[in-house]
């Protein structure tokens, strides 16, 4: 549900959605008959081919999609990754998504931007956008800042026009106290 839900501009297979979450055609069918039966998705054929899609138009879908973002969405996914990986001070999702994230009218975004303050390693950053990526699939754009240039005032354009517009900070959370 989550992945249909939260891609609504996206239609998928069977296949793909079997393939996407790493379980059974049967089981997916059988879970995508129950949605479709509660019109929370809708289904086409293409041949022998079922087309499967988000059901936007019915009074389920505002509060689903919401309970999904808060719990399968970019901040709740974002925050576990970048959670593990060492020398991150600060994290945000910025940009149009973040826009959409605080209630600005606009179309879906495609990807999500995130603001990573710290040192941490780029080639592990990197790692850790293309896991992002996959999981939320839809691209996900990882921008490091040191914490002294986000702390500055006079800070680069980039970080101005970030500050400016909607932020939602993920809240990090460290084992052992780092």
């Amino acid at each position: 549900m989550a992945l249909t839900l939260l891609s609504p501009e996206r239609s998928w297979t069977l296949i793909e959605l079997a393939k996407a979450l790493d379980v059974s055609h049967t089981a997916v069918l059988r879970e995508v008959d129950r949605l479709i039966g509660a019109e929370i998705l809708t289904g086409k054929r293409l041949g022998r081919t079922r087309i499967i899609s988000a059901r936007t138009d019915t009074l389920l879908y505002r509060p689903l999609c919401d309970l999904l973002l808060v719990t399968y969405g970019p901040v709740p996914r974002l925050t576990m990754i970048l959670s593990t990986l060492d020398r991150v001070e600060e994290a945000y999702i910025y940009g149009s998504w973040a826009a959409r994230y605080e209630g600005e009218p606009g179309p879906i975004p495609g990807d999500v931007d995130v603001l990573v303050v710290g040192q941490p390693d780029p080639d592990e950053l990197f790692d850790i956008a293309e896991q992002a990526s996959r999981e939320l699939h839809r691209e996900v754009n990882v921008h490091r800042v040191s914490p002294l240039a986000w702390a500055s005032e006079s800070a680069e354009p980039f970080l101005t026009s970030v500050r400016e517009r909607p932020l939602v900070r993920l809240t990090l959370h460290k084992e052992n106290g780092a």
